[in-house]
């Protein structure tokens, strides 16, 4: 039997961040996530550190998923996981290089890999794997994303508002007319990122105004940061999502409960 994550207390962004509370009918229930995140906080009992050199990002064992382990990885700590999502229509996509401008120890990552149209199967399933290898706190689970692949992160995450610590898009447009506030208490309860360029495309910064809007007549919790710059995943940007994550890592995982093993 599949079991939910507990809810995440509410907070708001920092100062900087415009910040706004962002509803929008729908009526699809989500698809159901898998029993792996039911798990405590370790993983599975024989969770064993994946064979890739940590600060560096490598194929799975079964060449399928890019892992990136942290510099001075210790196997008894539980790690926050990142999943990354990138956008399959921009440039190549380097996870060891994208840490690295995150950040080198705090963090395990990985980068699902498979066919595009059923990226949500391949989010659980790289989830799954990692957590069979490393000890990850389910509290801990972030989904972030670059360009499309940063919309998709939102997709998915508020299709599954318990089960991510948060969501990040990077260059990404949130999606509307999808009913992804159906689940409007679970989703209010999901901390939620937004960057973009100054320079950014018009699909990306057109419907920031109605995003803004819309989180705002939801009571939901949307920081957004426009930033000047080229390029999507610079440091200054990748940067201020790691100062993000910390936030909430810190100032929430002290108020919430482990889930109940099976």
């Amino acid at each position: 039997m599949n079991r939910r994550l507990p809810s995440r207390r509410t907070r708001v962004g920092s100062p900087g961040d415009a910040a706004v509370p962002a509803v929008e009918p729908g009526t699809e229930p989500a698809p159901s996530k898998p029993a792996s995140l039911a798990r405590g906080a370790a993983g599975r009992p024989d969770a064993v550190p994946l064979r890739t050199a940590p600060g560096q990002a490598h194929r799975d064992v079964d060449n399928s998923d890019n892992v990136f382990m942290p510099t001075g990885f210790e196997p008894g700590y539980a790690y926050p996981l990142l999943v990354w999502l990138p956008d399959p229509r921009g440039p190549a996509f380097d996870l060891g290089r994208v840490m690295s401008r995150v950040s080198l120890r705090n963090h395990v990552a990985v980068e699902p890999r498979g066919a595009v149209g059923d990226r949500e199967t391949l989010v659980w399933q790289a989830i799954d794997k990692i957590r069979d290898r490393v000890r990850i706190d389910p509290r801990r689970i972030f989904l972030l994303g670059q360009g499309s692949g940063g919309t998709d992160a939102f997709r998915i995450a508020c299709r599954h508002a318990t089960a991510f610590a948060g969501v990040a898009s990077i260059g990404g447009a949130f999606p509307h007319g999808e009913g992804l506030f159906a689940r409007l208490d679970d989703v209010r309860r999901l901390p939620m990122l937004l960057c973009c360029r100054q320079q950014a495309t018009e699909q990306v910064l057109r419907p920031t105004d109605a995003t803004l809007r819309l989180f705002h007549a939801a009571g939901a919790m949307l920081a957004m940061r426009i930033y000047p710059g080229r390029h999507d995943l610079s440091k200054m940007i990748l940067a201020d999502v790691n100062r993000w994550l910390m936030d909430e890592i810190c100032g929430a995982v002290g108020t919430r409960q482990l889930p109940s093993r099976r």
